[in-house]
């Protein structure tokens, strides 16, 4: 559970962390379907250096970044496999009985596995790593301010947003602490089958459950202490700015991104 790093905020003096909220979120989508547009060998070694370079970039340390990808090794290796056995081709390498591996199943387990640490990567250091809680709310506001046009209650959604992801590592220490005392009592997590294990973590998800929500309501108390009514009528202490930098940042990453068109039309090897 200590390994769960959505949500926390690393404090920092880097050119990423001085872009404004806004334009990080803008950059954090672009990566994205930077990332779904890569087809070949290049356009996949482009991305993963890509990456590589945010991190430096950001100085945040190795181990605070990769913390972010341990909850997700499971789906890794689960994504890899089906597209191991199951992706067809014609360079034959193993068969066993139904189970065949072909080379085109190998770069595809590959390249899925690359696609999935990066958009964990940059959508790490883009928002959750580098911007802080109120900084996002604002931004996602303000890009999402069009909205009122439609009656959306755009401030209430961003505040939503913005709150779950900020309690996603209290809820982390909360299960840990948890856990903790039902072992101190003698509860056992690791024996027995599957149905067993499943079965020993309803001792924890109802108090999970129970603190959640009293955490929830002393939230909404302390709210209404404060006189908070939603976005309507509020002002900002702080008014953000697009900077020259943040436009940089912008034509850094769609030159990035129609360079990952070009090595897809003219790059060589497996292609997905």
């Amino acid at each position: 559970m200590k390994n769960i790093s959505l949500g926390q905020y690393y404090p920092a003096r880097s050119p990423i962390h001085q872009l404004d909220a806004r334009m990080k979120v803008i950059l954090a989508i672009l990566y994205i379907v930077c990332t779904f547009l890569c087809k070949n060998v290049l356009c996949f070694a482009a991305i993963a250096l890509s990456s590589i370079l945010l991190i430096l970039i950001s100085r945040i340390p190795l181990r605070t970044v990769f913390r972010a990808i341990r909850p997700i090794i499971f789906i890794m290796i689960f994504t890899a496999t089906i597209n191991l056995f199951f992706t067809k081709g014609e360079t034959l390498l193993f068969s066993w009985w139904k189970l065949q591996i072909y080379m085109e199943g190998i770069y595809s387990a590959v390249f899925m596995v690359v696609r999935i640490i990066v958009l964990i990567l940059g959508t790490s250091i883009f928002l959750t790593y580098t911007t802080t809680p109120i900084a996002l709310t604002d931004a996602l506001e303000s890009l999402l301010s069009p909205l009122r046009v439609i009656r959306l209650p755009v401030h209430e959604f961003a505040m939503m947003m913005t709150i779950a992801l900020r309690f996603i590592p209290t809820l982390t220490e909360e299960t840990s602490k948890i856990m903790n005392a039902q072992k101190a009592r003698g509860v056992d997590f690791s024996e027995g089958g599957l149905i067993r294990r499943a079965k020993s973590l309803i001792p924890i998800l109802i108090p999970l459950f129970v603190s959640s929500f009293r955490r929830a309501d002393e939230l909404a108390t302390a709210m209404e202490c404060r006189c908070y009514r939603g976005g309507k009528g509020r002002t900002k202490m702080t008014v953000p700015h697009l900077h020259v930098r943040d436009f940089a940042a912008l034509v850094l990453m769609i030159a990035f991104g129609a360079g990952i068109v070009m090595l897809n039309r003219y790059g060589f090897g497996y292609t997905v």
